[in-house]
């Protein structure tokens, strides 16, 4: 391989660089500036906010987030593999079913361990303390 055949890679490189860079000038330049007190006010939702929150993030918004990357780098190490299947033969189909029964694994793990369940009301552990807060109506029917 040569420098020449990193050419395409480079001018494409270049391209979306510049690109980005013409579109963010053009839109500074062109958009109007009138900034205004309640332009510059904090927004979140609609809403000023007057205090800071009573409680935190809850650790479920993290291990969703956490799960997302795990399945998402998965996913490009597939396409990666299967630009390059046929140079891999058997081995590497053998090692990409070891990696993708692992992270399958993890899926199970994370989903028996209540990581995707949103329904607070419904799980065991949490019911003395949302019971108030849920219809009777509801607790029996899960």
């Amino acid at each position: 391989m040569t420098l020449a055949d990193y050419l395409p890679i480079g001018l494409m490189l270049i391209l979306g660089v510049g690109f980005a860079v013409v579109a963010m000038y053009a839109s500074w330049r062109i958009a109007p500036k009138n900034p205004t007190p309640e332009k510059l006010a904090p927004y979140e939702s609609g809403i000023v906010p007057l205090q800071e929150p009573a409680t935190r993030f809850p650790v479920k918004f993290y291990i969703v987030a956490m799960l997302f990357v795990i399945f998402d780098v998965e996913l490009i190490f597939l396409f990666a593999w299967a630009v390059r299947f046929e140079d891999f033969g058997w081995g590497g189909v053998a090692a990409m079913a070891i990696f993708v029964a692992l992270l399958v694994e993890t899926l199970i793990y994370a989903w028996k361990r209540g990581a995707l369940d949103w329904n607070v009301a419904r799980r065991g552990r949490y019911r003395h303390i949302v019971a108030e807060d849920v219809p009777s109506g509801v607790e029996e029917a899960a």
